[in-house]
């Protein structure tokens, strides 16, 4: 029924202006990727006033960052407008002016930086370790995308509020709770590398400081890095749980099931940034090893998701006379690309999620820490099952704001635009992947055989993924033409799907809904997980041990 409700002109703008940045990131990343790619394959030479190293960081900043975040914050603000507005799609007058302000924000921090990027000023990858410096523009405006996203997320906590207030005592909309979560957990992440920026890497930039504490802006890198990874995946799982469902003409498995699950990603992504330290002196093995059982509680989440999923999928096929085991499979809507893509993109989380382990292994971790194999894993988590996701879901996202139909051409080149994105990924993340485990290292450029002794062995895979890498550039034309073409699409009635909670699945408990305490709890597991080792970091005598060194 909500589908039926037209979207207020006003909060279509500022959901379309977060959609575009986000797509003219992709495709300025796309083309550093591609770039990228063609120079470990040995088939170009970069000019001499283009870096490598200039590429590899346009590349990570633009599509890491950027893309996902201004989508995900353009797609929590259509949901919470569709599901929590004060009237349906409409927004409240404060939320929406937070919402242009946090956007305001954020492009001009983005703008910025991909500038001192592009005058290679900023030469110092998605990470930003120091002791690489870049120039203090670069991190103010890092510091702007940063205050920019609690704007834009205070706008939303605002709307929910709004709701809560004038329906008391009742549920929550799924959506609307699941955008809180994710909020929550960006803005808890966010504390760190804010902390890092504002109070080390600005001042030193700068000249204000000589030294720089390495190992704790390394640390408070992390305890935001490995959240980030979360942040975008639950966006698509907001697709997977509340949109999939009515897409394919079935109900949500279980709405208490998928709100335990997103409490349980806020309470275990956060305080387990050491799992990426693993290799790092410094740091205790304690408290790597507290950190890393902590990482292997989100597995639990996952395999609840993939239940319940599935669950949705089952019950759909045997209402649809679906026999045996896996018989529901050929009832499923293949040929709907808002089904077909993020579908694919759960599929290839499956793999992703078992790279995931192995990174966060100890012993494992050893053998693949610097090398290919851990930017093949990011391939497949961010870049392929979360953006396979965001392209299924802006293939009804637009029309719906816009108020436009999605056509059946437009439907058919959306599946060819996914076929060549997952093809083109089996072999950029798959050679990045198998070229890994022979050791060949990330965030290093080999343009030739003689570049190191094992090169002439890695050199076919490096051109499977310059293959690769030329596939998904076309796919990412593709689904840029596909945006023009589905925003001049015939006027009409596209819907927002959210799905209905089966009636035979158990009540929710109103526990899950109490953030005074969730928000304790994950305060009480940050300190557990850090206090101790960044004190230690902080009083630390041991030369070296802290990166109190001029550089």
């Amino acid at each position: 029924m909500l589908g039926k409700h037209k979207f207020d002109r006003r909060d279509g703008a500022l959901v379309l202006a977060h959609v575009w940045v986000a797509f003219i990131a992709l495709f300025l990343g796309g083309v550093a990727g591609l770039l990228q790619s063609l120079v470990r394959g040995g088939r170009i030479v970069l000019p001499a006033e283009i870096g490598y190293y200039q590429l590899l960081t346009a590349h990570g900043v633009l599509m890491a960052l950027v893309f996902t975040t201004f989508f995900i914050i353009g797609f929590l603000y259509a949901g919470i407008a569709k599901t929590m507005g004060d009237n349906p799609g409409e927004l409240s007058e404060p939320a929406r002016r937070l919402g242009w302000i946090g956007f305001g924000m954020m492009s001009a921090g983005t703008a910025i930086a991909t500038v001192m990027i592009l005058l290679n000023k900023a030469t110092v990858l998605y990470t930003f370790y120091a002791p690489m410096k870049a120039d203090p523009l670069f991190y103010i405006s890092l510091a702007l995308v940063v205050i920019g996203s609690w704007i834009s997320g205070f706008g939303i906590f605002i709307q929910y509020a709004r709701w809560r207030k004038a329906h008391p005592g009742q549920k929550s909309p799924l959506f609307g709770f699941m955008a809180v979560t994710n909020m929550i957990m960006w803005l808890v992440a966010t504390l760190g590398v804010a902390v890092e920026v504002v109070f080390q890497l600005i001042p030193w930039s700068l000249g204000w400081t000589e030294t720089i504490n390495v190992m704790l802006s390394r640390t408070l890198f992390w305890y935001f890095g490995h959240p980030l990874v979360y942040f975008w995946l639950l966006p698509a799982y907001m697709c997977w749980y509340v949109s999939i469902p009515k897409i394919i003409g079935g109900k949500i498995f279980s709405d208490a099931l998928a709100r335990l699950s997103f409490i349980m990603f806020l309470l275990f992504s956060i305080p387990v940034g050491f799992h990426h330290q693993l290799m790092e002196p410094g740091i205790s093995s304690m408290w790597k090893y507290i950190q890393v059982v902590l990482t292997f509680m989100v597995i639990i989440p996952s395999l609840m998701t993939a239940f319940s999923l599935f669950a949705t999928f089952e019950l759909y096929g045997r209402s649809k006379g679906a026999k045996g085991l896996f018989g529901f499979f050929k009832k499923l809507p293949w040929g709907d690309v808002r089904f077909f893509a993020p579908f694919m993109g759960m599929l290839i989380f499956i793999p992703a999620g078992a790279g995931g382990i192995i990174n966060a292994s100890h012993q494992l971790n050893a053998m693949v820490h610097n090398t290919l194999w851990v930017t093949g894993h990011f391939h497949l988590t961010v870049a392929t099952s979360v953006a396979l996701t965001f392209f299924g879901i802006t293939y009804w996202l637009v029309p719906h704001v816009m108020g436009r139909k999605l056509t059946k051409s437009m439907n058919t080149l959306g599946i060819w635009q996914t076929i060549l994105w997952v093809v083109g990924m089996f072999f950029m993340s798959g050679s990045m992947h198998t070229v890994g485990l022979f050791g060949s290292p990330r965030r290093t450029a080999y343009t030739t055989y003689g570049d190191h002794p094992d090169a002439i062995l890695w050199m076919p895979y490096h051109v499977a993924m310059a293959v690769g890498g030329t596939i998904l550039f076309i796919a990412v034309i593709l689904m840029f033409v596909n945006l023009f073409i589905l925003m001049r699409a015939p006027k009409g009635e596209e819907e927002f799907p959210i799905g209905e909670t089966a009636e035979e699945a158990a009540p929710t408990p109103a526990i899950l809904e109490r953030w005074g305490l969730w928000i304790g709890v994950v305060a009480v597991l940050i300190l557990l997980a850090y206090t101790v080792p960044v004190l230690d970091m902080i009083r630390s005598d041991v030369p070296g041990s802290k990166g109190f060194i001029t550089w």
